[in-house]
């Protein structure tokens, strides 16, 4: 055996791209490296963001430190060969509820946020509802093409 075929012959099978699969797994990739530079953001920038958006530090960094662990659980589930159901599930309830609890801390006044802030974080809510639905569609053809 060539040394060129050992190494193919221990290299794991390829993960799909293509299709459902690849579709599902683009976005929870791209939601994971989203999640991971707002928690970034949110971590370094909270104290000098703190007067323009009017976010607490004591919201921020705790926030940004959740932001980072959800970015490591998407991306480990977006890393499976085949994606559990249960967990990617989980991610497009779990965006749903982040952007309900990103427009209420938005507009129903429990943060001194400042109308920056106020945008900010309706942002933040139209780009995680954006992922929670690609997410759900995604799962969706995922599920339909493995005839679950």
């Amino acid at each position: 055996m060539s040394p060129t075929s050992s190494a193919t012959a221990h290299r794991p099978a390829p993960v799909a791209r293509t299709g459902a699969a690849g579709l599902l797994r683009t976005v929870l990739r791209i939601d994971a490296w989203s999640a991971a530079a707002f928690g970034v953001v949110l971590l370094a920038g909270g104290r000098p963001l703190s007067a323009p958006l009017g976010l607490p530090t004591t919201w921020s960094v705790p926030s940004g430190v959740a932001m980072l662990g959800a970015a490591a659980a998407v991306a480990l589930i977006a890393g499976y060969p085949r994606i559990p159901k249960g967990p990617a599930a989980a991610v497009v309830v779990v965006n749903g509820l982040s952007c309900v609890a990103m427009l209420l801390l938005a507009f129903s006044g429990p943060l001194p946020l400042t109308a920056f802030g106020s945008v900010f974080l309706a942002f933040g809510a139209a780009v995680v509802a954006v992922f929670a639905a690609l997410e759900c569609v995604g799962l969706r053809r995922y599920l339909g093409a493995a005839g679950t």
